[in-house]
């Protein structure tokens, strides 16, 4: 059962501004709330991607107070529309750790708890390294002497992020809906996130919650299968609304951040954890810089911002780790951003996603709204 939206929303919503998008039977409207009312922008602007652009966060029709929810018939899409999905890996020492892992046990779960404990004897000064400082280079010469250098430690402390495109335009799913993960992956897990939410010059308006779904086996069998791991039907889920910045939410609200996680699995398990941004590695804003560099996103972009967490918890065998199984319910909430529940299943048997870009349109121009994208 899909939550009521003022039970997905931060506590002092009212107080706040918020932008996304909602599915009515005539299809995909643009909803801003504001003073605890929500209205509808839809004859303002036609999608997420132009309200960002153009600033269209007030005005709208006024369809009701945020406790009595959407309009029957209505529910809640993901916040993003025609904007680029951006994602920077590898931003918090722990993962990096843990993708070093992955690389080395070559996506075998059952190798990784040994691997893991080597490790943190050699790397865990990485935790206090500056990406890209003088230190840092020190401490690269040092592990490759020791024959501990990876291409993940590479992008950790290097001066270099890793950024990539986590999943097509049109392709994330919001609260409520279903989660996939592929069905031939034995190792998996999700991945609490902040997103950015940025127009086409890399102004960063808001910010909302991701679930970055990981297939750990994927990736740990070769760094060239990160789509195949990361892209996938149902494998990116976003919302549930954009807090916009304004004088009571700024970057300095996301840069303390923390991003709390829980899965509740079919069978009684129970695993909680705790993504705290103020422990990433690279500055936020520095990220969006990186993701902008010399690229053009004429609608804007979203950009994860990568995660601490990285689920070692054994779910079934001792040292078997934590993976996936079909019916967990993901939870992934901050403070003063809201709340993202997700329930999991395979990305062959998840929804299909049928509304592409042609579609999108066409609905549009159907309803006369083609001019207002």
């Amino acid at each position: 059962m899909v939550a009521e939206l003022v039970n997905l929303l931060p506590a002092d919503y009212a107080a706040g501004h918020f932008i996304g998008r909602a599915q009515s039977p005539e299809g995909p409207r643009i909803i801003a709330l504001r003073e605890g009312r929500i209205f509808d922008l839809t004859q303002l602007v036609a999608t997420s991607s132009g309200a960002v652009a153009r600033k269209v966060f007030s005005g709208g029709e006024d369809i009701g107070a945020v406790e009595d929810s959407l309009p029957a018939g209505w529910s809640l899409l993901s916040p993003i529309d025609l904007q680029c999905i951006k994602a920077a890996g590898v931003t918090f020492a722990l993962s990096a750790i843990e993708r070093v892992i992955e690389e080395r046990a070559r996506g075998d779960a059952a190798k990784a708890a040994a691997i893991r404990q080597a490790l943190e004897d050699k790397v865990g000064g990485i935790r206090d390294v500056v990406p890209g400082s003088a230190e840092a280079a020190q401490l690269k010469a040092l592990l490759i002497e020791e024959g501990m250098w990876s291409q993940y430690l590479e992008v950790a402390i290097g001066p270099d992020a890793e950024i990539f495109s986590k999943s097509p335009v049109l392709s994330s799913v919001g609260a409520g809906a279903t989660i996939g993960v592929r069905s031939d992956s034995s190792w998996n897990n999700p991945e609490p996130e902040v997103v950015l939410v940025c127009d086409a010059h890399g102004e960063v308006v808001g910010a909302t919650l991701g679930n970055d779904v990981n297939l750990r086996d994927f990736e740990g069998r070769s760094a060239l299968l990160l789509s195949k791991a990361k892209d996938n039907t149902a494998s990116c889920a976003i919302g549930p609304l954009i807090r916009l910045f304004d004088d009571g939410f700024t970057m300095d609200d996301v840069r303390k951040a923390n991003v709390d996680l829980t899965i509740d699995g079919p069978e009684g398990y129970r695993l909680e954890g705790t993504n705290d941004m103020g422990q990433i590695s690279r500055d936020p804003a520095d990220l969006v810089s990186q993701c902008l560099s010399e690229h053009h996103y004429p609608d804007g972009f979203v950009l994860f911002c990568g995660t601490l967490f990285a689920p070692t918890q054994d779910r079934d065998e001792p040292g078997a780790g934590f993976t996936h199984k079909v019916g967990d319910v993901v939870t992934i909430a901050s403070q003063r951003i809201g709340t993202l529940s997700n329930t999991v299943s395979t990305s062959r048997d998840a929804p299909p996603w049928t509304v592409g870009i042609g579609e999108f349109v066409r609905n549009l121009a159907q309803r006369g709204l083609i001019d207002r994208i």
